[in-house]
């Protein structure tokens, strides 16, 4: 199975180039899912999310789980951001802001860690934390459990500790210990693959913590550019394989930068 995860493309602020790039990238590759990880609209402007819908639309994949980032939360109209803050998302991407997709290969579960009265910083609460668990719990031996929010989990650099969603700790150590292989995420729009037991020692199993950087917008950082994640998954050998692309101007076009291997467990260690 492979799963593309695109996350922060802040559309109203695309690079219509890299756009187009990641257009083919999904045609050449072909993945079944497509996993979506928050900041789709800079704004949280139907204009926006139309423009992103549609954008989806095109790639054809014919699976995908999205969930909000702080972005697709209006910020310029305090009033729907307080009344309706989601209402624009769930006209584009249905009612459903923590979905669950149950494929026989795939167990992905969504989690909205925005929260409308706080502009940027993410939290998973203890009912959340109950929940993504209890259905961990119930996923078949043979499917990859993921679970996907905005906010990360997991970081590699220090300038980026203060971005950690709020409640990560308890979270990572219940999901975990219920079956969790990958928690994805986006927001610091850096791209990396991590142990989250480098981070939270002591985890009863082997998981790790997957960021995506900023697939097509031009608020990117001077350490990493335009890139996307695919997964690969092997059911069979219990493998999967993060495979970087990140969009090369001179080439117009996404590239393989990094792939790394990352052995899954499912009996307690």
């Amino acid at each position: 199975m492979l799963l593309l995860q695109v996350s922060d493309p802040h559309f109203g602020t695309e690079r219509p180039q890299v756009v187009q790039a990641l257009r083919r990238l999904a045609e050449a590759q072909r993945p079944q899912v497509l996993l979506l990880s928050g900041d789709i609209s800079q704004r949280g402007s139907d204009t926006q999310f139309d423009a992103a819908r549609r954008f989806v639309d095109s790639l054809r994949i014919p699976a995908m789980l999205t969930v909000p980032g702080n972005h697709d939360i209006p910020l310029l109209n305090p009033l729907a951001r307080w009344l309706r803050p989601y209402a624009a998302y769930q006209r584009r991407f249905g009612d459903e802001l923590e979905p669950v997709l149950d494929l026989p290969e795939l167990l992905a579960i969504g989690v909205n860690t925005t929260r409308p009265r706080r502009h940027k910083d993410g939290e998973v609460s203890a009912e959340q934390v109950r929940r993504v668990a209890q259905r961990l719990r119930h996923a078949k031996p043979q499917q990859l459990r993921v679970v996907v929010t905005h906010q990360p989990v997991h970081v590699v650099r220090p300038r980026d500790e203060h971005n950690l969603l709020h409640g990560a700790g308890a979270a990572v150590r219940a999901w975990t210990e219920a079956g969790a292989d990958l928690v994805l995420g986006g927001h610091i729009h850096f791209p990396s693959v991590g142990l989250l037991a480098d981070r939270y020692p002591g985890l009863p199993r082997r998981a790790w913590g997957v960021q995506a950087g900023t697939a097509v917008s031009w608020r990117i950082r001077f350490e990493a550019g335009n890139s996307v994640n695919l997964l690969h998954y092997d059911a069979a050998a219990l493998q999967c394989r993060v495979e970087r692309w990140d969009y090369r101007d001179a080439a117009d076009a996404f590239e393989l930068a990094r792939s790394e291997e990352l052995p899954l467990q499912r009996d307690a260690a």
